[in-house]
């Protein structure tokens, strides 16, 4: 909508005055401006949790960037695989990935062909159970009654889409086995399933989720548990695996709770992004931390103490360790 402007000599000279002064300040930008850096985070899908982890950062490195000339921004990503090798890239600065893809980002297995020695860990955040939702009409019980189902296998360079063939592979299935393996990405799984063109989605993500929330609100979604020898075997040889639950009652229609396996969100760099944006970064957070807890209810009960050892496989960036040290976190 177009604003109207008063076209009077009073405000004509307010308009020439004001322009004046903003070419003054092209001309002589001053000292915070001329420094100001600007650094992005990788995320998600913009209905998950890893969007919200981004925005939550960067309102806390925004609020202070008088002070130390960093800004932060925000992007909407095909998620944690994706992120590490745009990172590797160097077009981005950091990026929120599943603990199992830091882990193989850094070792340079499945699905990264090397390892990555650069890749620098900064912080975890909030459990990511894996949670495998069905059409209420498909009568699923467990991950093996999607056989000749349609399942929503997640997008290529997900984190999701990688420990679905994890899955896969310790269940002794192929994704063949599925009547139709879609690749919708995060945000179109929920409305496909209540539009009956899929019978269920896996997605990995922190709770509670809008993601999980619509489908089970609008069209009465299932969550589905996803237990068993295979599982317990998967989480016995992966380091970067843990059991959880899904409180019942947390969805519409779903008053039991769901057990499940998951990982943990993280937060992950490259060492060639300087110390100091990684210390400033790691500083807004835990110094605003009660702030930062309140902006999303998947972070309602973290830990600072837990955040900077639990899900990290790569080392400390030393922007974080020096933080950290600070606090006496670390020795």
């Amino acid at each position: 909508m177009q604003k109207n402007f008063c076209r009077s000599k009073t405000g004509a000279a307010l308009m020439l005055a004001a322009g004046a002064a903003f070419a003054s300040a092209l001309l002589l930008p001053s000292a915070a401006m001329a420094q100001q850096k600007f650094v992005t985070i990788g995320t998600g899908g913009i209905t998950g949790v890893y969007y919200a982890v981004g925005g939550a950062i960067c309102r806390l490195v925004n609020k202070d960037r008088a002070k130390h000339g960093l800004r932060c921004s925000v992007e909407s990503t095909g998620g944690s695989v994706y992120n590490v090798n745009t990172f590797k890239a160097g077009e981005l600065d950091f990026g929120m990935a599943q603990s199992d893809v830091q882990y193989q980002g850094y070792k340079g297995t499945a699905p990264f062909k090397e390892a990555y020695a650069d890749m620098r860990a900064v912080m975890s955040v909030h459990p990511e159970p894996f949670t495998l939702v069905a059409r209420r009409e498909a009568n699923i019980k467990s991950f093996t009654d999607f056989k000749g189902k349609r399942l929503n296998v997640g997008n290529p360079g997900s984190g999701t889409r990688s420990a679905m063939e994890e899955l896969l592979g310790a269940m002794n299935m192929k994704i063949t086995d599925f009547s139709l393996a879609s690749e919708l990405k995060a945000d179109e799984h929920g409305p496909a399933l209540c539009d009956n063109k899929i019978d269920g989605f896996f997605y990995g993500v922190g709770h509670p989720s809008a993601n999980i929330q619509d489908p089970t609100t609008a069209c009465g979604a299932k969550l589905v548990p996803l237990t068993g020898p295979a599982i317990d075997e998967l989480v016995k040889k992966s380091p970067y695996y843990a059991y959880a639950t899904i409180p019942g009652g947390l969805y519409p229609g779903n008053p039991e709770p769901t057990k499940t396996y998951g990982v943990l969100a993280t937060m992950v760099t490259s060492a060639k992004v300087p110390a100091d944006t990684v210390y400033i970064i790691t500083k807004a957070v835990f110094d605003n931390f009660d702030e930062f807890k309140k902006l999303h209810p998947a972070f309602a009960n973290l830990d600072p103490k837990n955040m900077v050892h639990d899900g990290l496989s790569a080392p400390l960036h030393e922007g974080a360790a020096r933080y950290y040290r600070e606090k006496g976190w670390i020795k």
